[in-house]
């Protein structure tokens, strides 16, 4: 009786433990389909905004043809009627309001390449004690990519950021701290590999991984939680090939994105 006891025990554990690994994995996925469709979307907004500046040019050329139509209709009559004038001046007045318009949007086109810019150097600088096999910086869609190798902040098959992985954290928290308005999204990555042991699996270690960053970030360094996200990617956003030593040390990682925060920019495309 008592070793039919202890069966039925663990198979309530064993039960349990399974239903919170699939909320977790539930969750991570939602999560995951989340900050991806934020990264779309601004990639979007940035391919909108050049969409826009390329339309206006086109305005502007027809509407500076029309003007100088008009002016040429009017040189030939030798006078202007009433009716002219005022579609001359209206005229003007279209080609001069999308000038502004496309001046407006190209200047807020290069502020957002210029403080993706800044801020990539800014952490290349603070970041340049580390070698490329610890850690990269990267720009891309107007975003900065900070990647530290799983080396570099924890042991194998752990979520406890070693001491070593502290230092490149404190680095970077300095420049978030004088540089408000970066937004931060922390995405774990690991291999192919299955593990054992205290995670119930790849996206359990990468999720608590990339809440171990947040936690030093927050807690030990006072970085804004309200400008964080973190997610676990799992072995599902690979960098390199998993069939390979090399490439299964390089997809584990963790990648810090940066964005500047373009709030001004979306109210003029909104507008």
């Amino acid at each position: 009786m008592k070793k039919q006891l202890t069966i039925f025990i663990l198979a309530i554990a064993a039960l349990s433990q399974s239903c919170v690994s699939k909320r977790l994995y539930r969750e991570s996925q939602d999560n995951v389909s989340s900050l991806r469709a934020d990264s779309t979307n601004l990639a979007n907004k940035v391919t909108d905004l050049q969409s826009k500046i390329d339309q206006l040019h086109q305005n502007i050329a027809d509407l500076t043809r029309n003007v100088n139509n008009l002016s040429d209709k009017n040189n030939l009559l030798g006078q202007e009627s009433s009716a002219q004038q005022s579609q001359l001046s209206q005229s003007q007045q279209a080609l001069d309001q999308q000038r502004q318009r496309l001046q407006q949007l190209e200047n807020l086109l290069d502020q957002q390449r210029k403080q993706s810019q800044q801020l990539k150097a800014k952490m290349s600088e603070a970041l340049n004690s580390f070698n490329s096999n610890e850690l990269t910086v990267t720009q891309k869609n107007g975003k900065v990519y900070v990647s530290l190798s799983e080396g570099l902040l924890f042991p194998s098959g752990s979520a406890v950021v070693n001491p070593r992985g502290v230092d490149p954290l404190a680095k970077l928290a300095a420049v978030l701290i004088v540089n408000p308005d970066i937004s931060v999204n922390i995405e774990g990555h690991t291999d192919s590999i299955p593990i054992h042991g205290k995670y119930a699996d790849n996206w359990d270690l990468s999720t608590a991984r990339a809440n171990a960053i947040v936690r030093v970030l927050v807690n030990d360094y006072m970085v804004n939680p309200k400008s964080i996200e973190a997610s676990g990617h799992s072995k599902y956003d690979p960098i390199d090939v998993n069939t390979t030593p090399e490439g299964r040390a390089k997809n584990r990682r963790t990648e810090i994105i940066l964005s500047p925060k373009l709030d001004e920019m979306y109210k003029l495309l909104e507008s």
